[in-house]
């Protein structure tokens, strides 16, 4: 729902763009300037299927540049668990634009690859009063429900042919993550998320022959753990690592424990007695490190009781069925890899890394900082 205005005349015009709300998801809009790729400063709304911005923004346009501007509208869905969701785009050239125009208009899919977006795009339509879109009520989805949760509500047929297994055979690397994100939503939804994992996983290890390669390649079976554990386990990862992450983040320490990267010069403004040596830089690195890695394993260890109980139940799951798949005394430890591979690996190692990526802070680390994660992590 949004407002333009663009004056006729003048040597430069201001395009007043209005934007007032929005009806699905919570939504970014970014407007970008005429022929410019860098966006405008944008309002994030969270936590609502109907966004309130009533934000405007004004975009100079040269008098020369009117006949061949457009100026493009887009909304976004963010998401903390994968890509940021894609919601539909609006396109006004500005010669089309008569002042004032105002309205709903209809968020489209991205443009095919056509050079010109006139003829492929068209001009906006508003939408009639009353006729604004809207999520369609849970039945019309129940259809393509019932195909996904099929070989998990009913666990005799034959998996072969199921929706599941073909997706999981045609997904492509690139796509994958994707579509463990959605999978994960969807089951989840359904309270199938933990039977999902189960099947996924399970189809894998019957795969595996070798059990030091299990779950280490990015199948849909680990993505989709993966996703999973972001989705049930965010609030229980930010409790156990959020107080470390912040005294790391404002004590900025300087750690290094690669001789070829160190900066002694860097150490002797730290010291009182001139230059350290390449030892003492590491004796110091090395004790910053193993104190923030105890308190890090610590908060770990002494938090099973805040684990999630999907994720506890997930867990053990997987472990009993990687004890059947390698019952032998020799993989008896593979059952607990199995887990801590997904559970280190790809839950708290990856969040030490990029805190932001996990909402554990709000801008990235600067370098001195990233160092140091990057070597806790490791």
């Amino acid at each position: 729902h949004l407002e333009l205005r663009v004056p006729e005349q003048g040597h430069s015009r201001v395009l007043r763009c209005h934007l007032i709300e929005a009806r699905l998801g919570h939504c970014v809009p970014p407007a970008s300037p005429p022929q410019a790729p860098v966006p405008v400063p944008r309002q994030v709304i969270k936590k609502t299927r109907f966004p309130h911005w009533d934000e405007v923004l004004e975009l100079e346009v040269a008098e020369a540049e009117v006949g061949e501007a457009v100026l493009s509208v887009e909304v976004w869905d963010w998401d903390i668990v994968g890509k940021n969701d894609f919601l539909g785009r609006v396109e006004f050239p500005l010669d089309t634009i008569r002042d004032p125009t105002k309205g709903w208009f209809q968020l489209l899919p991205l443009p095919s690859t056509s050079k010109d977006h006139r003829v492929t795009w068209g001009v906006p339509h508003p939408i009639p009063a009353g006729k604004e879109p809207g999520v369609l009520p849970p039945h019309y989805y129940q259809p393509l429900i019932q195909l996904l949760t099929e070989p998990i509500v009913c666990p005799g047929q034959p998996t072969a042919g199921t929706a599941l297994a073909v997706l999981e055979e045609v997904t492509s690397g690139e796509s994958r993550q994707d579509v463990a994100t959605k999978l994960v939503k969807i089951f989840l939804g359904q309270g199938l998320a933990v039977p999902l994992l189960d099947y996924l996983t399970t189809r894998e290890l019957a795969r595996t022959t070798d059990s030091n390669t299990l779950f280490r390649s990015n199948s849909l079976a680990s993505k989709s753990m993966e996703q999973f554990m972001k989705v049930v386990g965010l609030p229980y990862l930010h409790e156990v690592l959020k107080p470390v992450v912040n005294r790391i983040f404002e004590e900025k320490k300087y750690v290094e424990l690669d001789p070829g990267k160190m900066e002694l010069s860097r150490s002797r403004r730290i010291s009182f007695k001139g230059s350290l040596s390449e030892a003492r830089v590491r004796e110091s690195s090395l004790e910053l490190l193993k104190g923030y890695l105890g308190d890090i394993i610590d908060a770990i260890v002494g938090s099973v009781e805040k684990c999630p109980l999907l994720m506890r139940m997930a867990f053990k799951q997987l472990r009993r069925r990687v004890e059947e798949r390698f019952p032998s005394a020799q993989h008896k430890e593979v059952q607990y890899f199995s887990i801590s591979g997904f559970l280190f690996l790809r839950f708290f190692a990856p969040a030490v890394l990029t805190p932001k990526l996990f909402g554990l802070r709000d801008q990235h680390a600067n370098p001195r900082t990233g160092r140091t994660l990057l070597l806790l992590a490791k």
